[in-house]
């Protein structure tokens, strides 16, 4: 694996790569809001092995190893934005055969990425993203901002990011409870993913009801499953593992 810091577009960006096998698509993990290259922890390795395909994983800019962000300051396009830093990143890297792995904003980042670079993307997996704001969200971030003021939280989250924390944790949360930003919504992006699509959610995530996988499947143009884990919450990846490793198995070796 393939450890380095790669310059795109002015953003230094830290990642992992393995391109070891010839004529099979690029697995690219893309994490949640706090999330990391470490914090999927072995579950990229485990499904990629399994799959026999190529992988790429990478901090987003002010995550993990990447360089710090220039701004907390973020506007509602922001994961839009992040589609197309991921694409810049898969041109520097000519890779041109993706299936996109994403959680949580990295879900939603998947899902943009899939409707404005179809040509590039052979399947999505989108675990517990979002594709408009509810009230459920919004709860769940106020009660991780709190977790931040009042518990170890800040000293975890260093283990990971070092001095970065403070402003990621900024830019997360004061976009997704400002009141510009509850107009966000990308279902008119939908119609534009061709490619397969399989949405996992856990019945019981504390940040996205199920009618954020119902509306998505319902609307893009590909082929769509949804696969729901009763008594999960937000990260099935991680609190049921084998189901989701053994279900990714299933959907990649279809499309892949």
């Amino acid at each position: 694996m393939i450890e380095k810091v790669i310059n795109v577009k002015d953003k230094n960006l830290f990642i992992k790569f393995n391109n070891s096998f010839e004529n099979r698509p690029t697995i690219v993990f893309l994490h949640d809001s706090l999330g990391s290259i470490e914090l999927w922890r072995d579950f990229p390795e485990k499904l990629t092995e399994a799959i026999q395909c190529n992988v790429l994983i990478y901090d987003r800019l002010g995550h993990g190893k990447s360089f710090p962000m220039t701004t907390h300051e973020r506007e509602n396009n922001y994961m839009e934005l992040e589609a197309d830093v991921l694409n810049d990143l898969l041109s520097e890297l000519n890779i041109n055969e993706t299936i996109l792995f994403g959680h949580s904003d990295g879900g939603t980042i998947a899902l943009i990425a899939a409707s404005k670079y179809p040509e590039k993307i052979k399947a999505v997996i989108c675990e517990a993203g979002h594709i408009f704001v509810e009230d459920i969200t919004v709860n769940g971030v106020e009660e991780a901002l709190k977790a931040y003021k009042t518990t170890n939280l800040p000293e975890r989250l260093q283990k990971y990011h070092g001095e970065k924390v403070e402003t990621i944790v900024k830019a997360w949360t004061e976009i997704w409870l400002s009141e510009k930003f509850k107009s966000w919504n990308i279902e008119y992006l939908l119609k534009d993913i061709t490619s397969p699509l399989l949405f996992i959610q856990g019945e019981a995530d504390e940040y996205g009801t199920l009618e954020q996988v119902e509306k998505t499947v319902s609307q893009v143009s590909g082929i769509a499953e949804k696969f729901i884990i009763p008594n999960i919450g937000h990260k099935p990846h991680k609190e049921s593992p084998e189901i989701v490793l053994n279900k990714s198995i299933e959907f990649i070796g279809k499309y892949s």
